[in-house]
């Protein structure tokens, strides 16, 4: 049995992922980590990370890029798995997954869902296809509460299609001060905030007198849950290093 530590356990994913634990036989949820303990859960809940006196064999986080440092040093000291799931992360916060993969496992993904992996190397393939002579833009919409934007969702289906291409194209987040065409070496991004929209993905590749639209809609969180979940059983045995949604699907 795969002993789970869940951070930002009382939180929306963390609530989701709670639920969705009891239809896996091979793990269980062991002990929780959040600032807010005002939920009830069926394990005990930790709002200070070093009080955590349960033993765990992996830690999802799907918490706050500011919880980041406490749990990295939590599964580093604990020599424990790591599913890293939380959003919104820099690029010191990555180079510090990366350091911390070379004394146990890390597992880390923009997005935890099989399906908008899949689109992302549909994606690539079209990228390579059409690279000269297709405009590429990137819409993406989520809920009101989202606080970073664009995604990282968005991002990394950005950074995938520019590790294609011959030509590197620029990012370019806003143009409602740019007065001027759009340049074939752009990239948009376009972020859309409202209702209750769980999330959504569009590239389109814009040519002459024609489009063509890929796009993944994500119908409900469980389908985060069940692939941290999936992550985290694929990670326990695994050695120290860095993996991805794509290991886990050549796994399968």
């Amino acid at each position: 049995m795969i002993r789970i530590l869940m951070s930002g356990c009382n939180g929306k994913m963390g609530q989701v992922i709670t639920r969705l634990s009891s239809q896996f036989d091979n793990l269980k949820i062991v002990a929780g980590y959040d600032k807010n303990d005002a939920i009830s859960n069926p394990y005990p809940v930790f709002t200070d990370l070093k009080s955590c006196n349960v033993e765990v064999d992996v830690v999802i986080d799907f918490s706050h890029p500011s919880a980041f440092n406490d749990v990295l040093d939590f599964a580093v000291s604990r020599k424990v798995a790591l599913v890293m799931a939380t959003t919104g992360l820099s690029q010191a916060n990555v180079k510090a997954l990366e350091a911390a993969s070379g004394s146990i496992p890390v597992f880390f993904s923009a997005n935890m869902s099989l399906g908008v992996n899949l689109m992302v190397d549909l994606v690539k393939k079209a990228a390579k296809v059409l690279e000269n002579n297709f405009d590429i833009e990137i819409i993406e919409m989520h809920h009101n509460q989202k606080i970073d934007a664009p995604s990282g969702t968005a991002l990394a289906i950005a950074d995938a299609i520019n590790s294609v291409l011959e030509q590197k194209r620029e990012y370019i987040y806003d143009r409602h001060s740019r007065r001027k065409k759009r340049s074939p070496s752009e990239i948009g991004i376009h972020a859309i905030r409202g209702g209750t929209i769980v999330g959504d993905h569009s590239v389109i590749f814009a040519g002459n007198d024609e489009i063509i639209e890929i796009k993944h809609t994500a119908m409900s969180k469980e389908i985060f849950g069940v692939g941290a979940l999936k992550a985290a059983g694929f990670i326990k045995s695994k050695k120290p290093g860095m993996y991805n949604m794509n290991d886990l699907v050549e796994s399968m």
